[in-house]
């Protein structure tokens, strides 16, 4: 097998810490239920996607490795890659392909750049996103059906992990999705969310994809149609036609750090089809820049693979406190990365849900249409810039397009408060509405002024 050399698409999780960095990280795959590497989306300066073996149900995947990395100085900021941990293609001729689904986070120096441009153009890569479009056959909408949570149970006296398995097995779902064109096809793993056939699972399993098949804990192949799929939080529900399903139990209570948890899923393909790991909850509310937009994740040291996209992260009660859909891997032959994942929390999981079951789409949320990037303290200091977050790209349609934010501005403040993570960002418009307006303080080649921007309408730019 050949494999191409590839660069890491940028962007970062806003966590800082001591020490230096690794060189650099790349995204794992998305990945199938069966023993198959994830696709990922490929990053701006990909050549090309690399060639993997594989035909029918292929044997296991071979991972792409890393490609050409700028080597930087190390840096305060923790600067990791963010990877979906499913959806795999595979082809029948005997060759599977891979797209980065997640994006990857590198840390990088400003040396070699005479603009910061330059250097933020190889920091970030903003070109290849999660667009939630697919030719899926459409369902009905289903106004009457909706995703409702539970509390812990009492007694709370815990399962076993053999308990939680046979209790959580016949919720969990492998999917297939087919790529039109192309013999290949993306797996990942799905939650059944009522008796009637709807199931969770998330949108980078089904993007780009023409149809979909759903096989059930016992076996059972159906056809899925597309209730609705959203992009930003990387959430989808489909629709089988089938009856008796055994839903599984969301929990609406909030969970905590070192709190035991399990991850039920599909990794790296069909031979490994339900595959329980478990671990605990490492840390709570991480913010990790993703698709143009800050996620709020739950983050486990579970063992998470390609394939686990979309399936549940359980408590010991057997109950879905998270969807499974990230974890970080790094492919330098210098050092390695173990047990770091990520899941979407209930809360997000229900919101989404409820409101893809009742329009096919999620409306309401507010946005500036700009993606921005905190500034590594190298790259500041190099470039004599000021503290705050470097514009990657600005949405076509947006406010803040038509009153000229640019891509290489870098936002200072938002109504008179400093703003250096993303995190910020989101707490200062936490609460706002479509239409409302904020003051975003630019500097833009040795100059400082203020534009008034209106939110957008998040799925209307993204």
């Amino acid at each position: 097998m050949n494999e191409e050399e590839f660069s890491r698409r940028s962007e970062w999780y806003d966590t800082t810490c001591g020490g230096d960095s690794p060189d650099w990280f790349a995204p794992s795959r998305l990945a199938d239920a069966a023993p198959h590497p994830t696709p990922q989306i490929p990053p701006r300066r990909t050549a090309g996607h690399p060639p993997h073996n594989g035909a029918g149900h292929p044997p296991a995947p071979r991972g792409r490795r890393g490609g050409t990395a700028i080597r930087a100085v190390a840096i305060c900021l923790l600067c990791f890659v963010v990877i979906a941990a499913s959806s795999l293609i595979f082809t029948r001729d005997g060759s599977s392909e891979e797209r980065d689904v997640l994006p990857t986070v590198q840390e990088t120096a400003p040396g070699g750049y005479e603009d910061f441009r330059e250097f933020f153009d190889n920091y970030y890569d903003s070109s290849s996103t999660i667009t939630g479009e697919n030719d899926i056959p459409r369902a009905e909408l289903a106004p009457d059906v909706s995703l409702t949570t539970v509390p812990v149970p009492e007694p709370t006296e815990e399962l076993t992990l053999r308990q939680i398995y046979e209790k959580c097995a016949p919720s969990v779902v492998a999917i297939t999705a087919n790529v039109p064109d192309s013999t290949g096809y993306f797996w990942g793993t799905g939650i059944v969310l009522t008796e009637d056939g709807y199931i969770v699972t998330n949108t980078h399993v089904l993007d780009g994809t023409s149809s979909v098949v759903v096989t059930l804990w016992d076996d059972r192949e159906f056809s899925a149609r597309l209730v609705g799929a959203d992009n930003v939080s990387d959430i989808a529900v489909l629709k089988i036609e089938a009856e008796g399903l055994t839903p599984a139990e969301f929990c609406g209570t909030s969970v905590a750090i070192g709190d035991r948890v399990a991850a039920l899923g599909n990794p790296l393909g069909m031979e490994l089809r339900g595959t329980l790991t478990d671990g605990i909850i490492s840390a709570i509310n991480r913010d990790v820049s993703y698709n143009s937009h800050s996620m709020t994740l739950l983050q486990t040291n579970a063992a998470i693979n390609e394939g686990n996209s979309g399936g549940p992260l359980l408590n010991m009660y057997g109950q879905v406190i998270g969807i499974t859909n990230m974890k970080m891997m790094s492919t330098s032959a210098y050092s390695s990365i173990e047990g770091i994942g990520f899941a979407i929390p209930t809360s997000t999981i229900q919101e989404v849900v409820n409101q893809l079951l009742k329009s096919g789409r999620v409306t309401g949320r507010a946005a500036i249409g700009i993606t921005i990037g905190p500034i590594p303290e190298s790259a500041s200091e190099a470039y004599r810039l000021p503290d705050g977050l470097y514009v990657v790209s600005v949405a076509e349609g947006s406010d803040a397009a038509a009153k000229g934010v640019a891509e290489g501005d870098i936002v200072t403040m938002i109504d008179g408060q400093s703003v250096t993570t993303t995190a910020q960002v989101g707490e200062l418009i936490e609460g706002l509405e479509v239409g409302d307006t904020i003051t975003l303080t630019i500097y833009r080649e040795g100059e400082t002024f203020e534009l008034e921007v209106a939110l957008v309408e998040t799925s209307d730019v993204y």
